[in-house]
């Protein structure tokens, strides 16, 4: 039987053809879909049907998803963290240059010159009024970078490239991104120590009770005169009462975000855009084909990768049929799985588990076809939120 794949916003087509039309049906409408693939839409827990196995985040961010409670029903959340990571990129680098260079406010000058009708009159005004536009280069200048993941360290590369200095911040740097960044990239004890010595300060974050008003009145005070703050990851990571505060008493130069306020919004000295980090049709492609394959290979293996709440899990098939068991993390529940499994005379063939703070995630790849009472033993030990059978031992 097909699997259901409901789409709760318009999801790019290169993604949806990773999920093959003999074994999926996509729609917008389900009653009992298997799993949900979305991008932004606001889900809420009440709209999460029993039947959903899995829920795939077309984007890095998963704020829009009721992660706690998907946990406590033993939903993987998967998102796409770095499919979007290059087009953010390119708009923080648009951004430098905005902030570097009277960019903007010349653009909105010239178009207060279209009643001028000759050109020598024009030109003439151009050159008397342009050094009121006139800014400084990012060459030699310094760039601190708040979070070094996907996002964080091209944006460092990049501008490395642009003959900045860089200086890094990251307290959670894990192996593989500490590989990919540049060995120019020097390192910042603190985030106080970074802020005091950047003429730039770009963010890349995600919203967590620890970054949540992170940018705040004791760090923006320390920023050197003259310096500019980009957030191209989160509002709530900067404190906006803090923010403002800074902004009025010329503290910082410049606010460069991706996500515009009320209380923001036409301020000479902020630069705001809605929300386009990743509006590019090759980041919503990179983003649905990641999504997508990562949300097949959970239903049609088990397989585990870039979950927000589950452990990374990655089992090769040795036999058709399969166990994939979500657990609380705590002793003995696997024990009682294999012993149900024992008792009908079941071969286990291989298998893997993890866990991940109050979860655990087991594969276990079996021999032969457990009967639908075992199935139900199982579902019935104290601990266990699901089992799932994959595939067909025949």
């Amino acid at each position: 039987m097909a699997k259901r794949i409901l789409t709760l916003n318009q999801i790019s087509l290169k993604g949806l053809d990773r999920l093959p039309r003999d074994r999926y049906e996509i729609a917008s409408e389900f009653s009992q879909p298997d799993a949900i693939l979305l991008r932004s839409y606001k889900l809420k827990e009440e709209e999460i049907p029993a039947s959903v196995a899995a829920i795939a985040r077309a984007g890095a961010g998963v704020n829009n998803i009721p992660v706690a409670s998907c946990t406590a029903r033993g939903i993987p959340v998967f998102n796409s963290p770095g499919a979007n990571a290059n087009a953010v990129k390119e708009l923080v680098a648009t951004g430098l240059l905005l902030g570097s260079r009277g960019v903007v406010e010349g653009i909105e000058y010239v178009h207060t010159l279209k009643d001028i009708a000759d050109g020598a009159e024009l030109n003439k005004t151009l050159e008397a009024q342009k050094k009121q536009f006139k800014g400084s280069e990012l060459v030699g200048k310094t760039l601190g970078v708040v979070g070094l993941g996907a996002i964080g360290s091209l944006v460092a590369e990049m501008a490395l490239t642009l003959g900045m200095d860089v200086i890094g911040f990251d307290p959670a740097l894990s192996v593989e991104a500490a590989w990919r960044l540049s060995s120019q990239v020097r390192k910042a004890d603190s985030l106080s120590a970074l802020f005091a010595r950047c003429d730039y300060v770009s963010l890349h974050l995600p919203v967590l009770e620890s970054t949540r008003g992170l940018v705040n009145e004791e760090l923006l005070q320390v920023m050197p005169a003259n310096s500019c703050l980009l957030n191209f990851a989160r509002q709530e990571i900067v404190d906006q009462a803090a923010l403002l505060k800074a902004l009025e008493g010329g503290l910082l130069r410049k606010y460069i975000a991706d996500f515009p306020t009320p209380e923001l919004i036409g301020r000479p000295d902020v630069i705001l855009m809605p929300h386009i980090g990743a509006s590019t049709d090759e980041a919503e492609d990179n983003c649905a084909i990641m999504a997508a394959d990562q949300l097949r290979d959970f239903l049609e293996n088990g397989n585990i990768t870039n979950s927000v709440n589950f452990p990374t899990l990655v089992l090769d098939r040795v036999t058709g049929c399969r166990l994939s068991v979500a657990n609380a993390n705590v002793p003995k529940i696997l024990g009682n799985v294999l012993s149900i499994l024992a008792d009908e005379n079941i071969n286990v063939i291989d298998m893997l588990n993890k866990s991940r703070d109050d979860i655990a995630y087991n594969l276990i790849d079996i021999g032969t076809q457990p009967s639908p009472e075992a199935l139900e033993r199982m579902r019935a030990i104290d601990g266990v939120i699901n089992v799932r059978l994959i595939g067909d031992c025949a």
